[in-house]
């Protein structure tokens, strides 16, 4: 049985978190919960300042609809959890991380910000596959909307080359009215991003103001605006190197942004139209 470890930026009481956590139970995966102990958004695959001689708080918790799940609550960010986990402070360590629901949308080059992504990253570099989940704006948070298309998912993640991460944004509607799933470019922004409200007197003061950039039709953010769930291939940490082998010992002047990556890090790309449908989903998708 796959060894899961669901984790999020936005704390342990986050509903998200919970709907997650009781969907992977249910599909039948071997869940167990290790989250923040409050809200620690926007902190990137932080693990914060650890020191040899400190102990982290830890405190075991119910979840709510997470009946036998065991479910933990560490006073540190989400990439402190999975630091934690995969060096087997909770048992085996998981073969695979889900980190969300994220109520927002984590979309275009701000991901880098992210801790629900920054989580899955923070997996990649501890040598397993991950997958952040986030759901978009609504009257209602579709949280259950978000776990259902993630569940379908993620078997494509556990067949996909060790270390892969997946990016996945979920527009806020009922899960019939999703259009599908497809392959995402990052959009250059997101739904908003961040902007200076005012400065002086010692302080500034920033918010998330919307774009009013249109993002194109390819890329997550687009694609969530047209009704669709988009899913990224994202990397954390390698370098750009040449594509060509230098000679032993030699160094390329050059630099080389954007080159090829390890294979390991590779997933197969969709088909040419970029679309890819639900594994799990037994009607077509509806033609654009």
């Amino acid at each position: 049985m796959t060894k899961v470890l669901v984790t999020n930026d936005d704390g342990i009481e986050s509903s998200g978190l919970h709907v997650l956590a009781a969907a992977l139970d249910a599909a039948g995966y071997d869940t167990t919960v290790v989250a923040p102990d409050r809200d620690r958004s926007g902190i990137g695959a932080a693990i914060g300042l650890v020191h040899a001689d400190q102990h982290l708080d830890v405190e075991k918790v119910e979840m709510p609809g997470c009946e036998g799940i065991p479910a933990y609550a560490i006073d540190g960010p989400p990439g402190l959890c999975v630091c934690a986990a995969r060096l087997g402070a909770f048992g085996e360590p998981p073969d695979i991380v889900v980190s969300g629901v994220n109520p927002g949308c984590n979309t275009g080059r701000a991901i880098l910000h992210s801790g629900t992504v920054g989580a899955a990253l923070t997996a990649q570099s501890f040598g397993c596959s991950a997958l952040a989940v986030s759901v978009g704006a609504a009257e209602a948070w579709r949280f259950d909307t978000a776990a259902r298309v993630a569940i379908e998912v993620l078997p494509m993640l556990l067949d996909a080359p060790p270390r892969s991460v997946l990016n996945l944004n979920v527009p806020g509607l009922d899960y019939d009215a999703v259009r599908g799933v497809r392959w995402a470019r990052l959009a250059a922004f997101g739904s908003v991003r961040a902007a200076i409200a005012g400065s002086g007197d010692g302080g500034v003061q920033i918010e998330l103001r919307t774009t009013g950039v249109s993002p194109p039709p390819d890329s997550d953010q687009g694609l969530v605006d047209a009704g669709f769930a988009a899913l990224t291939t994202i990397i954390g940490v390698a370098e750009a190197w040449p594509t060509e082998q230098t000679g032993a010992g030699d160094v390329s002047s050059d630099v080389v942004p954007g080159a090829r990556v390890e294979p390991v890090h590779a997933v197969p790309d969709a088909s040419a139209p970029r679309s890819l449908h639900r594994p799990l989903h037994a009607t077509p998708t509806p033609k654009d």
